[in-house]
């Protein structure tokens, strides 16, 4: 915690600021509120990066703060060595406002500091930076985006060498830095068009995203799919005025759909985000426009990917004619069987095949692959953990995975990129509901169809939002009762176990700690209640709010959602 006061005259009476900025903190001169809310405490180094409201002040995302952390990560790249520098960091960014300028901001101290930078000529997907970190043998990569939060926001994600996002002991070394380094005058930068001209600065672009969709293609399984139905089969694409209105396409293209129908407001780049309150392909709302066209020129599919292009949402047509989603869970469970019968039925499902889930996805999953003879790792939430997971596969030569992801609709695959991947999930997607439609069927069809074959599951995530500066202790507080004194049952279910992945400790209500779990490190508490329910809190790690997610499994649809609903009751009263 930092004097707010004595941090605020600090900014005001430093010469970095322009005439902009320091109208901006002047104008607040009178409002101690305000004043706390911008420089109370600086935005949280994380193993996802920062994320924050964009303004001026230590608690918001501003250039100032990009140098800081920036000149942090560069001497933790330099603490690695002169050939570690060599190999230089790869910057890419979204449509945000400021997110561009972000990125050259960060390009300019990384030369600065000694090492080279690749830049994206333009906006680019997630998934793509993942993979030319790989291809290009670079140490790091930086990414300005703040994935699918609302506009106000940006967002400074970090990865290392192997494509996934920071390890912690990097992250912790990162945020050690920022504690030690002045934001003003502990940072070295240089002008951004001279390091382009001195050769420290190269832009990349289409000869990158050329081998990044070769990679992508690489992943389709059954290429006479998509062909089949292509004279017929429509889809809606939106990329919520983002990353992927370039590459998405392409790769739908190139596996042979035509037709394919932009909603052309949201292909606009555009970060103000016009047409949406929110560009998170988890909302429906958001698919409106979508949903219109769709229903104009009478598509079979929609798909929408988020600002920075690594998570895809899906809308399919029901028995009414209506648009209905297909959540993240659901479309994992599709995916993985889908996947799973495809190599098999073409001859290239390795033998060693396993798939990686999180501990808050649907044990569907589990269940589809358990019942295929496929292996199922768990990890906590994070693609990170997803990519050390893969990475143990590879060096113990024990495992291929075919698909791993969470419910909150990422999906990887492939041995290209380390993280989410809404460009290689959007192929893949069309091409399973291009073979599904072949055989007379739609994805909700083949979901009913899964339901009946492995049995009966829902799941529901609820946020209880705990904002402002008290927002914290709050989060902190509740998750304190319910370590100190955890509910022996949930709405009149006996609670048969708790894990407790923060400790690692399996506990028996009555008998105490009776087992560890298989990983741990990880603010998590998940209660299993006598009814196979998973009631399962985990603090989010990039927004003020407390996720709770519901994981059921009952004899029908209706019993499933009986049971959402009773323990979502409960889960909103915690707050």
């Amino acid at each position: 915690m930092t004097d707010y006061m004595q941090e605020y005259q600090h900014w005001l009476d430093s010469p970095a600021l322009t005439e902009r900025e320091w109208k901006e903190l002047d104008a607040i001169r009178d409002d101690e509120a305000e004043i706390k809310s911008r420089f109370f405490a600086p935005l949280q180094f994380g193993t996802a990066g920062l994320r924050g409201i964009m303004g001026v002040g230590l608690n918001r995302m501003n250039i100032h703060v990009i140098m800081h952390v920036t000149q942090a990560f560069a001497s933790v790249i330099r603490a690695e060595g002169n050939d570690a520098m060599g190999k230089g960091v790869i910057v890419c960014y979204d449509c945000r406002e400021n997110s561009e300028t972000f990125a050259r901001t960060a390009a300019a101290v990384m030369t600065a500091n000694g090492i080279p930078v690749r830049i994206f000529d333009a906006l680019r997907p997630t998934p793509e930076l993942s993979f030319a970190i790989r291809h290009y043998g670079a140490i790091a990569g930086i990414n300005v985006t703040a994935s699918h939060n609302p506009r106000e926001y940006n967002g400074y994600k970090v990865y290392w060498s192997d494509g996934a996002q920071l390890p912690p002991a990097h992250a912790a070394a990162i945020a050690r830095g920022m504690a030690e380094i002045d934001i003003f005058t502990g940072v070295k930068s240089m002008d951004f068009d001279k390091a382009v001209s001195d050769g420290l600065v190269r832009f990349i672009g289409a000869e990158t995203d050329e081998v990044f969709l070769e990679n992508v293609l690489s992943q389709a399984i059954d290429k006479d799919a998509v062909p089949a139905v292509a004279d017929t089969f429509k889809i809606v694409y939106t990329p919520f005025h983002g990353a992927g209105y370039k590459l998405v396409p392409e790769a739908l293209r190139r596996i042979g759909m035509k037709h394919i129908i932009p909603v052309p407001e949201q292909m606009v780049i555009d970060g103000s985000f016009p047409t949406v309150k929110s560009p998170n392909p988890e909302e429906p709302a958001g698919f409106y426009l979508a949903v219109a066209l769709a229903k104009k020129e009478n598509c079979d599919l929609i798909i929408g990917t988020d600002p920075d292009s690594d998570r895809v949402g899906v809308m399919v047509r029901n028995d009414a004619g209506e648009y209905v989603t297909i959540s993240g869970n659901q479309m994992g469970v599709l995916l993985l069987d889908y996947i799973i019968t495809a190599r098999r039925r073409t001859g290239t499902l390795p033998e060693n095949a396993a798939a990686i889930k999180t501990i808050v996805t649907t044990e569907m999953a589990r269940t589809v692959a358990e019942q295929n003879g496929v292996h199922m790792d768990e990890t906590f939430t994070g693609f990170k953990f997803m990519a050390e997971k893969i990475a143990e596969y590879e060096k113990a030569g024990s495992y291929q995975y075919v698909l791993a992801y969470e419910e909150s609709y990422g999906y990887m695959m492939g041995s290209y990129v380390r993280d989410k991947d809404a460009v290689t999930a959007s192929m893949m997607i069309c091409e399973m509901a291009a073979w599904y439609n072949a055989q007379g069927n739609t994805l909700l069809q083949a979901l009913e169809a899964l339901y009946e074959k492995y049995g009966y599951y829902a799941e529901k995530t609820l946020n209880l939002v705990m904002p402002g500066i008290d927002g914290l202790a709050r989060m902190q507080s509740l998750m304190t009762r319910l370590r100190e004194t955890p509910p022996r049952d949930i709405c009149g279910v006996k609670v048969l176990r708790e894990r407790d992945y923060d400790t690692g400790k399996v506990i028996v209500p009555g008998l105490g700690a009776v087992d560890k779990t298989e990983i741990s490190g990880s603010n998590v508490l998940y209660f299993e209640l006598e009814d196979d329910t998973s009631f399962i809190v985990r603090p989010s790690g990039t927004e003020p709010k407390i996720k709770i997610y519901l994981l059921v499994r009952g004899e029908d649809k209706a019993a499933c959602a009986a049971r959402i609903d009773k323990y979502a009751a409960y889960a909103q009263s915690l707050k």
